[in-house]
C-alpha cells in the first residue's frame, strides 16, 4: 500500500528542485528586451547614470545579493559595536562592500531554510512527528545555520595566511625601494606592480591604502585601516612602526628594515618550531599503521613455522 513514507523521497526531490529554480531565477533576473532597448536609445542623463547602467548591466548576481540583503536585514546587528566587529571579520575575509553585513546574515537564513524545510520534510514522513525526528531537523538546521560562519572562518584564516606568507617578501622590495630613494607611496606603488601576479592579496590591500593616500586620507588612518582590514599581527605591527616613524619624523628605512629583519627572523622560528614539532607528529602513524604492518611482516613467517611446529609435535605425540 503507498504510504506517505514511500512519497517522502519524491517530495523532499521536488521541494530541492523548487529552491533550486527559485535561486536561478533570482540569479537570472534581467530586463526584459524591450527595457534594454529603450534604455539603449534614450540618452542617460550623466556620465554618472551611464557607468551606473553599466555596472547594472554586468552585475549578473544583483537580484540574488537584493533578496539576501532583505531576508538578512531582520538578523543585523542593532549595537554598533556588533556591527562594527562583523564588517571587520568580512573584511579580513575580502567582503569591503558596503552591504556585506546585509548579504552576510541574508546568506545564512537561506541556508537555515533550505536546511530546514528538506529535513523537515523527510524525517517527519518517515518517521513521523516525535522528539527523535525533531532533533534531528534541529542539529540538521542548526549545521545550516552555522555553515556561513564556518567558511567565512575559513576564507578569513586562508587570506590572512597568504597575507603572512607574502608579506617578508612585500616588505623586503619595500626596503629596497626606500633605501634607494623612493617614497613610502611610490615604494608601495613599485611593490604593487612587482607582486601583483604571485601576491594579489597584499598587493591589493597595498593598492587601496595607497588609492585612499592619494585621495587625501591622512597616512595614519590609512596604515591604521591596513592592520585592521588585514587582521594580520605582522601588518599592524608594520603600520604601527610606520605611523610611529611618520609621528617623530625618524627614518621610514631604517623602521622598514628593524621590521624586515625581525619577521625574517620570526620566519625561521616558525619552521624551527615546526621541525622540532615533526618527530611527535610522527608517533602516532608509526604507531597505528607502521608498526601493526612491519610487525606482521617480520613476526608473521615466524608464528606460522611455530604453530606448525606445535601442530606436528601434538600429532606425533599422540600418535
Amino acid at each position: 500500500m503507498f504510504t506517505l513514507g514511500d512519497a517522502s523521497p519524491v517530495l523532499v526531490f521536488f521541494a530541492i528542485m523548487a529552491g533550486t529554480f527559485w535561486l536561478l531565477s533570482l540569479i537570472s533576473q534581467r530586463n526584459s528586451q524591450a527595457e534594454e532597448r529603450l534604455e539603449r536609445i534614450g540618452r542617460p542623463k550623466s556620465l554618472a547614470e551611464l557607468e551606473m547602467n553599466d555596472k547594472e548591466s554586468k552585475n549578473r548576481f544583483k537580484g540574488l545579493k537584493d533578496q539576501l540583503s532583505k531576508f538578512g536585514a531582520a538578523m543585523e546587528p542593532q549595537s554598533d559595536l556588533e556591527k562594527n566587529g562583523l564588517k571587520v571579520k568580512l573584511a579580513n575575509a575580502g567582503f569591503r562592500h558596503e552591504s556585506a553585513p546585509a548579504v552576510y546574515q541574508g546568506m545564512r537564513v537561506a541556508c537555515l531554510a533550505l536546511f530546514a524545510v528538506p529535513s523537515a520534510l523527510f524525517f517527519f514522513m518517515t518517521m513521523g512527528i516525535n522528539l527523535k525526528a525533531i532533533q534531528y531537523v534541529v542539529a540538521i538546521t542548526g549545521i545550516g545555520f552555522y555553515l556561513p560562519m564556518l567558511v567565512l572562518a575559513f576564507l578569513k584564516s586562508a587570506r590572512q595566511k597568504e597575507i603572512f606568507i607574502t608579506l617578508p617578501d612585500a616588505l623586503d622590495l619595500l626596503v629596497v625601494c626606500v633605501e634607494s630613494g623612493l617614497g613610502l607611496d611610490a615604494a608601495m606603488r613599485k611593490v604593487t606592480e612587482e607582486m601583483k601576479g604571485h601576491a594579489k592579496v597584499i598587493t591589493e590591500e597595498l593598492a587601496l591604502a595607497n588609492l585612499q593616500l592619494q585621495m587625501g586620507r591622512p597616512r595614519r588612518e590609512v596604515l591604521h585601516d591596513l592592520g585592521v582590514r588585514t587582521g594580520v599581527d605582522d601588518v599592524r605591527a608594520l603600520a604601527a612602526i610606520l605611523i610611529q616613524a611618520d609621528r617623530f619624523g625618524s627614518s621610514i628605512a631604517q623602521a622598514l628594515r628593524v621590521q624586515s629583519d625581525s619577521m625574517r627572523t620570526k620566519r625561521r622560528q616558525i619552521a624551527e618550531e615546526k621541525a622540532a614539532k615533526t618527530a611527535v607528529k610522527l608517533i602516532f602513524p608509526l604507531v597505528l599503521f607502521i608498526f601493526p604492518s612491519v610487525f606482521v611482516v617480520l613476526v608473521g613467517p615466524a608464528a606460522i613455522q611455530i604453530y606448525q611446529n606445535l601442530i606436528l609435535k601434538g600429532v606425533g605425540g599422540g600418535g
